[in-house]
């Protein structure tokens, strides 16, 4: 046996799976291994082999960033917007449009995934509504006209109207309008989505934090009674809260405008950041908090005894209102009470910007070159740089990828920086796309008592571990 398989099975026992050789290290890069089997023979003569997928990742064979410049005397302002650019986890398509890239979407995947168990939790039923909305249902509440430039307009060859939603308060309330006469016995009832919404901004910028699509998640209650639908309002904001809880975000809670949804009670969850384009007061003693256009807010200041208001620059990532009967009086839309009577639905609705709180999240949690995710949302747990010139670093990379791939909770979260490029330019690398750890493998992993070099991003520490202490770590790393 070779001396590099030898070391394989010291460190790992890859050589107990028959599927791998030393021969074969070089196909299994390309996401695929040849198998041992007998190979076919092509019409040509050329021997064909079986490929299976062995579930490594390989940063040769990924979209990401392999060699993007730092934008030093860029334009922008936006320091998460910078990050994501130059970290390839968007790219702009048009003003105010960006594709999301695989590394990106990732991550907004793992949101959605904590977005849908909290809202699971609380009875949310998750469906999906119609991107464009007819004009007709718009006008009825009045809001064709009122939304001004921000609806997206258009017309289909029957010179039919549509909007593209930039929120869906009609389209829902319609459904439940046309759909079975429901008793107050099966309310609440609670469904959400989570779509590309669209609105026509006039500036738009900051990646998504202001532009003209994006991924939002909005969800509409329906109650019998107002006492009932307050009760309600009240549980998803908790859900809200643990969501943000989940992401180790520090937010606020304020007060906010209910502007052109409506409704009697709306508040808003803000985070702070200099780039933010709200502004609210917050009292941390008290309790209070509003958003400075809101009456709550002036009339706070304006008072004889203030609080110990702060004054801050947030991004709003979330809003809720309470709309009472606003939509449902427009499409007749009613339940069945205790009384046996019929009367218009209790209404809420609840917006979570999801593109906008994955960006809030680098912005308020990064430095300048480099993207701190929160652990839950971070597009890989782990990145693995062996050394550049020495085949059996690679080998032992492999095989430590296929070991932490089987620990609960960490199937898909490595990836094997193969590239040929010295060791500290791939660190850079890993550390501006923001994976929580990154190891090392160097010639301390080819010796007997073979050491890793683990680095935690977060805070830069660097520690020397045993493959035993890289496991045991890996234990504590929750995932969605």
């Amino acid at each position: 046996m070779s001396s590099m398989a030898c070391r394989r099975r010291i460190f790992l026992k890859i050589c107990q799976n028959p599927s791998f050789c030393s021969t074969q290290c070089y196909a299994s890069r390309s996401f695929t291994t040849e198998t041992c089997n007998s190979p076919e023979t092509n019409t040509d003569g050329a021997q064909k082999h079986q490929y299976n997928y062995t579930g490594r990742r390989y940063v040769s064979k990924m979209y990401q960033n392999l060699g993007n410049i730092y934008p030093e005397s860029s334009k922008l302002v936006c320091q998460s917007h910078k990050l994501f650019l130059y970290a390839n986890i968007i790219q702009q398509c048009h003003v105010g449009g960006y594709n999301l890239l695989p590394l990106g979407q990732r991550v907004q995947d793992k949101l959605v995934k904590i977005i849908d168990q909290e809202l699971e939790r609380i009875g949310c039923q998750k469906m999906s509504m119609t991107t464009l909305a007819p004009a007709k249902f718009w006008k009825k509440t009045g809001r064709w006209d009122a939304m001004g430039n921000e609806l997206f307009r258009l017309t289909d060859r029957k010179r039919i109207e549509f909007c593209l939603g930039p929120t869906h308060e009609e389209v829902i309330t319609n459904i439940l309008a046309t759909g079975p006469l429901l008793s107050y016995k099966r309310l609440p009832m609670k469904m959400y989505q989570i779509t590309r919404k669209f609105r026509d901004e006039n500036s738009p910028k900051y990646g998504f934090l202001r532009s003209r699509e994006f991924d939002m998640k909005d969800l509409y209650t329906f109650d019998a009674s107002l006492e009932e639908a307050t009760e309600t309002y009240h549980t998803v904001c908790t859900a809200y809260k643990q969501i943000l809880d989940r992401l180790g975000l520090d937010y606020d809670i304020v007060t906010g405008s209910t502007g052109n949804i409506g409704g009697s009670i709306s508040h808003e969850f803000q985070i702070r950041a200099d780039i933010g384009e709200d502004t609210i007061h917050v009292c941390k003693k008290c309790g209070f908090g509003a958003n400075a256009e809101t009456t709550e807010a002036k009339n706070k200041i304006c008072s004889e005894n203030p609080c110990e208001l702060s004054v801050s620059s947030s991004i709003e990532v979330g809003h809720s209102f309470l709309l009472g009967t606003k939509y449902s009086e427009h499409f007749a839309a009613k339940c069945i009470n205790k009384d046996a009577n019929k009367n218009l639905y209790q209404m809420g609705c609840y917006g979570l910007g999801v593109s906008r709180i994955m960006q809030a999240c680098v912005e308020v949690l990064s430095t300048e070159k480099k993207i701190v995710w929160p652990q839950l949302l971070a597009p890989y747990q782990f990145c693995i740089i062996p050394l550049e010139s020495k085949r059996e670093c690679l080998s032992i990379a492999e095989s430590l990828s296929d070991e932490l791939n089987k620990r609960s909770g960490l199937s898909g979260e490595v990836v094997i920086d193969d590239r040929d490029k010295k060791v500290t330019f791939r660190l850079f690398g890993a550390k501006a796309i923001g994976y929580p750890y990154i190891i090392t493998v160097k010639d301390k992993a080819l010796q007997d008592n073979a050491e890793f070099e683990v680095i935690n991003t977060r805070n830069d520490d660097s520690t020397f571990m045993t493959l035993d202490q890289i496991m045991d770590m890996a234990s504590t790393i929750q995932t969605v």
